[in-house]
């Protein structure tokens, strides 16, 4: 198999220990999941490892490939001019690379190059990677301005080349998460910041790379990420095959999200049928089918359904809040819901929700009538709220979470995928509200019939 392996890494240089002086100890989990990675490149043995950084040369219109035989790069700007690397390009690869990206008319190649140094989005996985394993050529990607969706082309044309040539590869994306994550960041903060870092390490931690897609663009800016085209890349040169998705660390504490995880292919590609098979003798809930069915119609004809009459008597005669929440391929695509009833009954509550899970989570694009038979759906519907007077009255798999401070609410369902402890669990609704001290905060808890 030419693609071996690929990973998700960040470039702070404070991790240099020349650099960070003990201050880098703050961010230790990353450091110690970088070199868990570099153990793994080093059994792996690539040929070649392709490395593409959002601070090598980028161009609004164009993937600049680095050129030339070899490139040297240093630390001196960050005051460790010591630490420094002298690299060997793989020539071969990107004259054939750049070959096919002219055949196919995407726009890339060698030209234009306005600084041939290495720069620190390459240096900092290389200081971790050479230290474990010191052959391999390397071949250096810069991003552009250009769509997701070229950026995934560019990724299938780097697998093509590495085909073609018959390379061991191991692919870096090399990137950080957002930069507005907390604020005393150098970035200070925005509300989309750990948004993204929470629905963007959701997406790679399952392996559901091909969702990278479905980010909308003006929120990526907004959660001031420098990363995930480059992690776009990665996603198509992985197109097509199964693979194996590890995290190792998210870290925030800098104002900076550092998420590291590993891709490693299986040797035969996905069968996209398989996972689409479904028992057609299954009777679906009917709460889960009242809001499929919502979906569907409005996705397709933009017309919202009237309330069926052959529901169970439950749904119509009971008002309650609910959440509608939509996955696709075992990641989070919407969760939209209401704390209180606002409607007449609980299924009116699920049709006005499962329309705006679907179109207006701010997370998320709207969904596309193509992603409607990946769809998994389930309605929470949430009992009253009542007050607590502190956390060791909350259970994390029995009890959702209300927090209230002034005019700012936020709400955690309860048994979620990946909160364990209560802890977490207060953290993550602090955060969808916008508190961020405990000081005047309120706790109210809820439990919920799932269906699903």
């Amino acid at each position: 198999m030419a693609i071996l392996a690929a990973f998700m890494v960040p470039h702070p240089p404070l991790i240099i220990p020349a650099i960070g002086k003990g201050s880098e100890n703050q961010v230790r989990k990353t450091i110690e999941s970088y070199k868990c990675i570099a153990d793994e490149i080093s059994k792996l043995k690539p040929d070649t490892i392709i490395i593409s950084s959002p601070h090598s040369v980028m161009y609004y219109d164009y993937f600049h490939i680095s050129p030339g035989e070899s490139a040297s790069g240093s630390f001196a700007r960050f005051g460790a001019p010591e630490v420094n690397f002298h690299e060997l390009y793989d020539k071969e690869f990107v004259i054939e690379l750049e070959k096919r990206a002219t055949e196919q008319k995407l726009k890339a190649g060698t030209k234009g190059e306005r600084n041939s140094e290495l720069d620190h989005g390459t240096l900092v996985p290389l200081f971790f990677i050479r230290e474990k394993y010191n052959k391999g050529k390397i071949v250096r990607i810069g991003l552009s301005g250009l769509s997701f969706e070229e950026h995934y082309k560019f990724g299938q044309l780097i697998a093509q080349t590495a085909e073609k040539l018959n390379r061991r590869i191991v692919y870096v994306a090399s990137g950080d998460l957002s930069h507005k994550l907390q604020e005393y960041g150098p970035y200070g903060f925005a509300k989309e910041g750990p948004v993204y870092d929470e629905k963007l390490m959701d997406v790679c931690s399952k392996g559901n790379l091909k969702e990278l897609l479905d980010f909308d663009e003006d929120f990526c800016d907004k959660a001031a990420e420098c990363g995930h085209r480059s992690f776009v890349i990665m996603a198509g040169v992985l197109d097509g095959l199964e693979i194996k998705a590890k995290m190792y660390s998210h870290e925030d504490v800098t104002g900076v999200g550092y998420g590291i995880c590993s891709f490693y292919p299986s040797s035969a590609p996905v069968n996209k049928d398989d996972d689409k098979e479904k028992d057609m003798n299954h009777t679906e809930d009917p709460y889960v089918s009242l809001a499929r069915n919502t979906i569907e119609k409005y996705i397709r004809e933009g017309i919202q359904i009237s309330r069926p009459d052959n529901l169970p008597e439950e749904m119509i005669e009971k008002k309650a809040g609910a959440f509608v929440s939509i996955h696709k391929k075992g990641s989070l695509r919407g969760c939209i819901g209401t704390i209180l009833s606002t409607c007449d009954s609980v299924a009116d509550e699920i049709i006005q929700n499962a329309i705006s899970a679907s179109t207006r989570d701010p997370r998320f694009s709207p969904i596309r009538p193509d992603e409607l038979p990946d769809l998994e759906i389930s309605v929470d519907v949430l009992g009253e709220p009542e007050d607590i007077e502190s956390k060791e009255d909350l259970d994390v798999k029995r009890y959702g979470v209300i927090v209230t401070k002034g005019f700012r609410r936020g709400l955690l369902l309860p048994d979620l995928d990946g909160v364990d402890t209560v802890e977490e669990q207060i953290e993550i609704a602090k955060s969808k509200a916008g508190i961020w001290d405990d000081e005047g905060m309120s706790l109210q808890r809820f439990e919920v019939i799932r269906h699903h």
